[in-house]
């Protein structure tokens, strides 16, 4: 099945993803979240159909940070981003919905092999798709890999480690929805484009606790410049969620933000809030992007 969006086309098939005719580079498990997502595009696609989708049910992987990863890459390779989404929009602790209008185009093997002389609607365009997907088998067989010439050559960009929050409340209703808040922060800083900043979240030094964690340790295992991490706290009869921008190098604070709800609220929204006020943050001061205009 070929998959027709905007400016896009995806060959589920191959794997294969364009722009305007030309390859875009993506990993395989990114590739293989979209296809499914396009399948089903208007309707929501559930995390766990997506986690069951990418990875077989023996994988040893924290399914969380992984999916975050995998969308985060995504959206990056379409341009597309988690608060104003024009391809994949989130819905919080449900899924994702493919909400940009799609078209199919079914290819029967046939088909697909005289495409060259009977192209169906785009004849430079499909003749480009079905040369660089015979350039794609070509280079694997002979053990290359196109992806790793399409990329650009790796560049410095500095490095963000996503700890784990902490629920300090002594509720343990709210275990849950506070340890996902890392794993939001982590998709809506990938998004940001792995060409312009590093995301690291499933490293065992950003799994402890708070009070078990070394900054030492983090520096060694991802190499970061940043570290982002908070906990959700009871303060003055509410709940407070106290969120940190660390320098790893040095342990001086770079930004903090405090987050207060009423105490016994459900805490909906939180994550949205959470990973919007970190990103605005991340593009300031370690983006060094200019204030957007309000």
């Amino acid at each position: 099945m070929v998959y027709r969006f905007g400016v896009f086309e995806f060959d589920d098939r191959a794997a294969i993803l364009s722009r305007s005719d030309r390859p875009v580079a993506l990993e395989p498990q990114p590739a293989r979240a979209l296809a499914l997502l396009l399948s089903r595009a208007g309707g929501v696609v559930t995390r766990d159909e997506l986690r069951a989708h990418l990875w077989d049910s023996d994988t040893n992987v924290d399914f969380d940070r992984g999916l975050a990863y995998s969308v985060g890459q995504l959206r990056a390779a379409l341009g597309d981003t988690a608060d104003n989404p024009r391809f994949v929009q989130t819905l919080p602790r449900r899924g994702f919905r493919f909400i940009a209008p799609v078209e199919r185009i079914e290819l029967s093997s046939t088909a697909a092999t005289n495409e060259l002389q009977t192209p169906l609607a785009k004849p430079a365009g499909s003749r480009r798709r079905w040369l660089f997907a015979a350039a794609v088998i070509a280079s694997v067989a002979c053990g290359g890999g196109v992806w790793m010439l399409a990329r650009p050559r790796p560049t410095a960009r500095p490095i963000v480690a996503v700890a784990v929050f902490d629920n300090e409340t002594g509720d343990a209703s709210h275990d849950r929805p506070i340890a996902e808040l890392s794993d939001v922060i982590v998709e809506r800083l990938t998004a940001l484009g792995p060409a312009r900043i590093g995301v690291v979240g499933n490293m065992s030094s950003l799994r402890r606790p708070r009070k078990n964690r070394e900054i030492g340790e983090i520096a060694r295992q991802t190499a970061a410049a940043f570290l982002v991490f908070g906990s959700l706290q009871t303060k003055d009869g509410k709940l407070s969620l106290f969120v940190q921008l660390l320098k790893v190098d040095d342990g001086t604070h770079a930004w903090v933000l405090r987050i207060a709800r009423p105490q016994g609220d459900t805490l909906t929204g939180l994550d949205e809030e959470l990973a919007r006020a970190v990103e605005t943050a991340v593009r300031r001061i370690v983006l060094k992007e200019p204030p957007r205009a309000s």
